[in-house]
């Protein structure tokens, strides 16, 4: 049994799919960002960075991990499953988990800040890190050219990566041209577990464990 702590980010996303694809039971701690939930000395006990997510693993002694990129290969190695066991398999999928999480994830960071939050329209912050994620969803778009998922066969990279580039309305990132990477986000949508994950946490006025419920019976 696991305790994941999480928001409806991408970041969280990622471990409520990777959960799901792994069939592992978890139980659903919603933080409000907003209220600063995540700053509280609880949490911080847990989470040193204040960060979401974070998962404890029940059957290892109350075993926490931070930072979605190590939570996405602690379940891998646990399970054997979505990481391959030979070291050139394993560097393949970790260039491209990588990429995402010093890429993608910083720079769209950027752009959802300066183009939805920012108090002051900065026009030259929304169009450089609206411009440097596009160039590397153009990267993930030549790469993806040439074979179905990122490292070869699904994986962490490719669960770590969706949530991102699904989101790039948010930051307001186009996707014209981008044939090989909208197909890539067409085939990870259509998974089970990518769906119901996508739903983790769910809308404030419905409970974590009736949203999850719910959308399995839907898939069911």
């Amino acid at each position: 049994m696991y305790d994941l702590y999480t928001a409806p980010t991408p970041n969280g996303r990622k471990v409520s799919i990777a959960l799901e694809e792994l069939g592992l039971p978890y139980t659903v701690h919603v933080l409000d960002l907003a209220r600063l939930e995540q700053k509280t000395p609880d949490y911080l006990a847990l989470n040193p960075n204040g960060r979401i997510p974070t998962l404890v693993d029940r059957e290892e002694g109350d075993f926490v991990i931070f930072e979605s990129g190590a939570i996405l290969t602690y379940l891998a190695e646990k399970t054997g499953r979505l990481l391959p066991a030979d070291p050139r398999g394993r560097s393949r999928v970790f260039q491209w988990l990588f990429f995402q999480m010093a890429g993608i994830g910083p720079m769209q960071g950027q752009a959802n800040v300066f183009y939805r939050y920012a108090p002051e329209r900065i026009p030259y912050a929304i169009e450089r890190y609206q411009r440097e994620t596009r160039r590397l969803y153009e990267v993930l778009d030549r790469r993806l050219s040439t074979t179905s998922y990122l490292a070869g066969d699904y994986s962490i990279a490719d669960i770590a990566t969706y949530p991102w580039v699904a989101s790039h309305e948010w930051a307001g990132i186009r996707m014209e041209g981008l044939d090989a990477l909208q197909a890539w986000l067409g085939r990870i949508a259509s998974r089970p577990a990518v769906q119901i994950g996508m739903g983790v946490p769910p809308s404030p006025n419905r409970s974590a464990d009736e949203m999850i419920n719910r959308t399995r019976s839907l898939l069911a």
